[in-house]
């Protein structure tokens, strides 16, 4: 492995998988979210134009740290080199979204939460 590592984050939005690559990953300030700085991507000194890198590319121009919710991210991996940034389609795959949200906050009775008492 080189001295830094490159992140592979997949995750779910708006009902396409996206795949980015990053140098942090933690699980940041905010509970229930996964904390992503410095997206990487291809260098635009190429001729060949990827459409697909292109489009998550200006999609989040300007952004120096996202937060996904913990839910939607599919997989996080440590790899060598970076590869493309992509967002395809889910449908006709085999990946889906949790259909419910991982955490209940307390205080909700009978709904899965303590209750408060």
């Amino acid at each position: 492995m080189s001295s830094k590592p490159i992140y592979k984050i997949v995750f779910m939005n708006q009902g396409k998988v996206y795949e980015v690559y990053a140098k942090h990953v933690g699980h940041g300030s905010l509970f229930g979210f996964v904390e992503i700085e410095e997206l990487v991507f291809g260098s635009r000194s190429s001729l060949v134009v990827d459409p697909s890198e292109e489009r998550i590319q200006t999609e989040f121009a300007g952004v120096t740290r996202t937060y996904l919710p913990l839910h939607s991210v599919i997989r996080i991996d440590e790899v060598e080199k970076q590869g493309v940034s992509k967002v395809v389609s889910a449908e006709g795959s085999n990946v889906a979204q949790f259909p419910m949200p991982m955490y209940t906050p307390p205080g909700e009775g009978g709904k899965g939460g303590s209750g408060g008492k």
